[in-house]
């Protein structure tokens, strides 16, 4: 698939980063800071455009606030237990709410128990401008797969810029350095947050400290950070 010439570069509102009528028999998908007139895919948001395959782009701006988008992986910290639902921050406009039976096989005899401050891995289910948005713990298929609580570890906040490069494939050299010599568990939420657990604590002070520090490093200066530090603590 031909890609834009725009990729990885800065972009302004009204750029035009595409032009469908030109890409034959291709089909997109068009993230956060994009939006589609017609044919031409422009930009709303300034920061740099993006793309990962098989065929994904967005722009990756460093906001600090979270707009919620169908389909994200975010962390969310429960502040409220209703009848139906669990009131979830998510570091966005408006608080989410997660029904009592969005868990893989929810039924009323097995309504899950959260005290608030519980730290909570989620979906993004629905996101309409001005309502709260829906949130489930579950898949696409309905099963749990990698969400729900998060217990222990250590969370911090970020840039939604840096979450999204955590998650970059291939993996982020930061992770990819750690993860050849330690052993660690990460959950990042498109939300601009990242929890990290280890059997150590000093394991997850050393990760966390590391990636805070990555956002403005290239990929051989994260590799060079995570390797002093690694020499430090072996």
């Amino acid at each position: 698939m031909e890609t834009p010439g725009f990729i990885d570069q800065p972009v302004v509102p009204g750029d035009v980063v595409m032009d469908l009528s030109k890409m034959s028999n291709q089909t997109i998908k068009i993230g956060g800071g994009l939006r589609q007139d017609s044919d031409l895919i422009s930009v709303v948001k300034a920061g740099k455009l993006r793309f990962s395959k098989p065929n994904k782009y967005w722009v990756e701006t460093s906001q600090k606030r979270y707009v919620p988008c169908v389909e994200d992986a975010i962390l969310g910290i429960v502040v409220d237990t209703r009848a139906d639902n669990f009131l979830i921050d998510i570091k966005g406009p408006a608080i989410g709410f997660l029904p009592v039976l969005a868990f893989e096989g929810g039924s009323r005899r097995n309504i899950p128990k959260f005290e608030p401050g519980t730290l909570i891995y989620v979906r993004v289910v629905k996101a309409n401008p001005g309502t709260n948005p829906e949130l489930s713990c579950t898949d696409a298929s309905g099963r749990a797969a990698e969400f729900g609580p998060l217990k222990e570890g250590f969370m911090f906040e970020c840039t939604t810029g840096l979450s999204r490069m955590l998650l970059s494939s291939p993996t982020c050299p930061v992770l990819e350095e750690f993860g050849k010599k330690l052993s660690f568990e990460i959950a990042v939420g498109l939300n601009g947050r990242v929890w990290v657990n280890a059997a150590s604590p000093s394991t997850i002070i050393v990760v966390s400290n590391a990636i805070m520090k990555s956002e403005s490093l290239s990929g051989t200066q994260q590799r060079i950070m995570a390797q002093k530090l690694l020499e430090r603590i072996q």
